[in-house]
């Protein structure tokens, strides 16, 4: 009986532990833009049909042509974001920052850590920042839940995918907006999106 209480206050104190690790996580700025739960810190442009199920937000398929986009109610300059994504392999999707415009994202009036396995010119498909910071060889994100760690610094954009710096570039032209998470075909999940302002 005593190692089983001692086993117990064993595990209360680890999970006590982990519970500390995320509060020191939040406590140095992170903010929790989707855990699972609701799109309230999003707004939705175009016609995918984001649904959220078992903690994830996904889309399949749009009812309008071109990108849909679940789109940040908050603008952000600097910043650093984590994103954890899993798409089809047919799928296209991207992450996109300092949007001109939310209403109206594209990757020439953002910035866009491209999610594109299948594009057709693959130097600006996965890991790459589309027309701006070409990539090769271009990494595989479909069929596997991958992570994105994103750093928008003054005129600095580092992309690291699944733990691999994949782009580092310099461009001055998107000073400040809105991120977007994009659905443009296949399937396209997201599970946990994390942004820390610089």
């Amino acid at each position: 009986m005593k190692r089983l209480a001692g086993i117990t206050s064993g595990l209360i104190a680890i999970a006590a532990a982990l519970a500390g690790c995320g509060h020191m996580l939040y406590s140095q700025g992170w903010v929790n833009l989707f855990d699972g739960k609701n799109l309230d810190n999003f707004t939705r442009v175009g016609g995918a049909n984001w649904t959220i199920v078992d903690g994830v937000v996904q889309a399949d398929k749009s009812t309008t042509k071109g990108s849909s986009f679940l789109v940040s109610k908050t603008a952000y300059k600097d910043f650093e974001v984590r994103v954890e994504f899993w798409v089809s392999d047919d799928a296209n999707s991207g992450v996109y920052m300092r949007c001109a415009d939310g209403n109206k994202p594209t990757d020439t009036t953002c910035y866009e850590a491209n999610i594109f396995d299948q594009r057709p010119d693959p130097k600006f498909g996965t890991g790459a920042i589309t027309n701006i910071a070409p990539i090769s060889p271009m990494p595989k994100a479909g069929g596997k839940w991958n992570v994105y760690d994103i750093t928008v610094k003054g005129n600095e954009l580092s992309i690291v995918l699944n733990g691999q710096t994949t782009v580092i570039a310099y461009d001055g032209k998107l000073a400040s907006g809105p991120i977007a998470l994009q659905y443009g075909k296949g399937v396209v999940k997201f599970r946990r999106v994390d942004i820390k302002p610089l």
